[in-house]
This record gives C-alpha cells, sequence and structure tokens, in this order.
C-alpha cells in the first residue's frame, strides 16, 4: 500500500497507539522523530479512539487502511485496534517491504502499570509486535487532572527520546534483553524530572507472589547519587515505583501457555527523578 520500499539506511520506528491517529501524544512523538531526521518514521495507527480494547482483535470484518497525511511520516489510519494495527503495520504489506526495527505504542494519555496493562490497548499495541519478534516499546503520560496539559505531553515525548535512542542501539549491538518489551511511565511531573539516572530491576512473579529471593538488580551501565529500593510484593513493582517518582518501566512476558495470571515474569528499568 505504501508503494514501493524505499532504500533508507536509517532505522524505521513504527508509532501506533490506542486513542488514535489525531490524538495529541501520539503526534507530539510522531513530530519528535521526524525532527531528529535519525529515523524512518511509519505510522499505523486506529482511525478512532480504541481505549481499553486490551488485546481484542478484528476477526469478524475486513479492517480498511486509510493513507493520512503526516509530514514526514508515512501514515495510515486503520479501521481496527492497537492490536490489529501493530500486526498489520508489521507485516510487511502495509508499509511494502518493510518491517520497522522497533515499535513504539504511545504516548498515552493515563498511566498503564501493573495489572492495568492486561486492559490496555496501548500496551497490546507493543505486546503484540513482541508476540511476532518485533522489540516494541509502550509509553504512558500520568495524566492527572487538574496537574496536566496538553503541553506536558510534548515534554513525555521528549523525556523518552533517550530511552529509544538507548533501545536502538541495544539493539544495534545486540545486548537488548530478548523475550521481552518495554512498558514506560512517565511521571506527571515531567518537567521537573531531569537529570535522571536509571536502574533495572528483575523479578519473577508466579501467581501474584513475588519472593524477596527473587528480586535482583541488574547493572545498566549508569551510576546515579540516590538510591531506590524496592519492596517485593505482588502489588506491582511499577506502581511503586511511579508512586516514588520514577519512570517506571514494566516489561511483561507472557509464556509459551499464554496465561499472563499463572506465571510473569516481569522486569522493571525505573528512572529516578532528582
Amino acid at each position: 500500500m505504501d508503494g514501493t520500499a524505499i532504500a533508507d539506511p536509517r532505522p524505521s520506528l513504527m508509532v501506533t497507539n490506542d486513542d488514535g491517529i489525531d490524538a495529541p501524544g501520539l503526534r507530539f512523538l510522531v513530530d519528535l522523530l521526524v525532527a531528529a531526521d535519525r529515523y524512518r518514521v511509519l505510522v499505523c495507527a486506529p482511525d478512532s479512539d480504541q481505549s481499553g480494547v486490551g488485546h481484542g482483535i478484528t476477526w469478524r470484518r475486513p479492517l480498511s487502511a486509510k493513507r493520512v497525511e503526516i509530514m514526514g511520516a508515512t501514515a495510515f489510519a486503520v479501521s481496527g485496534t492497537p492490536a490489529d494495527c501493530a500486526s498489520l503495520g508489521i507485516s510487511g504489506k502495509l508499509f511494502v517491504g518493510t518491517i520497522p526495527d522497533l515499535v513504539i505504542s504511545g504516548i498515552n494519555i493515563g498511566s498503564n502499570c501493573g495489572y492495568h496493562i492486561v486492559y490496555s490497548g496501548t500496551v497490546a499495541g507493543a505486546r503484540e509486535a513482541f508476540l511476532y519478534g518485533v522489540p516494541a516499546l509502550a509509553i504512558s503520560y500520568n495524566w492527572k487532572e487538574g496537574k496536566s496539559n496538553v503541553h506536558a505531553l510534548r515534554l513525555a515525548a521528549d523525556a523518552c527520546l533517550p530511552l529509544i535512542n538507548a533501545v536502538l542501539n541495544e539493539l544495534k549491538t545486540k545486548t537488548y534483553p530478548e523475550g521481552s518489551f518495554l512498558n514506560i511511565i512517565v511521571p506527571t511531573d515531567v518537567a521537573n524530572h531531569r537529570d535522571a539516572s536509571i536502574r533495572m530491576r528483575q523479578l519473577k512473579q508466579e501467581n501474584h507472589v513475588v519472593p524477596k529471593e527473587h528480586v535482583r538488580r541488574l547493572d545498566v551501565g549508569l551510576v546515579d547519587r540516590s538510591t531506590y529500593r524496592q519492596k517485593a510484593s505482588g502489588r506491582g513493582i511499577g506502581h511503586r515505583a511511579k508512586k516514588s517518582g520514577y519512570c517506571a518501566k514494566d516489561i511483561g512476558v507472557a509464556e509459551s501457555t499464554g496465561r499472563l495470571g499463572n506465571r510473569l515474569q516481569e522486569r522493571t528499568m525505573c528512572r529516578r527523578i532528582r
């Protein structure tokens, strides 16, 4: 549908979401990626708001994809769910001959952490790409009524750009953790959440119980000036990190059984705010 494949040495990033292709979070992120001039930017997003649809797919009716003009990007609006969009976008059919190097779902208006990831269309867009072997990120902004405004979404996109570049670098050097996708939560007061450091933790959750001995710190190679100690709990490390002023990235990995409730591996990377 995209006409002809374009020979472009830059990495291909595909952006999707669940708020719809006209949502400000997606548009700010796409504008930022285009302005960086370091990526080939592709967009495949729902043509209407699909918030809360989870990992639903369309199968009783055909999907349609309509070309949308977004300066500097190749974009399509799809009559389906975020999972539909991700599946179509990575198929090599919509963007002829191109399979994205990285799928980014967001930026969602509202936090998606802990068990909310089961219901989130934003997370589902990233998960769908992950299930087919394409690296993926979900990005959500912790919107608070009375405190947040649309401009904060632009700041959230700017805050996530270094993380996107870090993932691309790890993919290039083959150091990106296999069998995982990242769920990034940007704090509400993003304007004051600068000069951040990174911590990564990995925990194994079985039947919603997280023994302390299963929690370990992973060295990400960045040194910070503060520490964050996470008490193991079944509530979810992402929720506790966000409450403590972190940008938490919950990485959920479904095993071959597909039953997230029984066995779930979760890695969490936290950006400490100073």
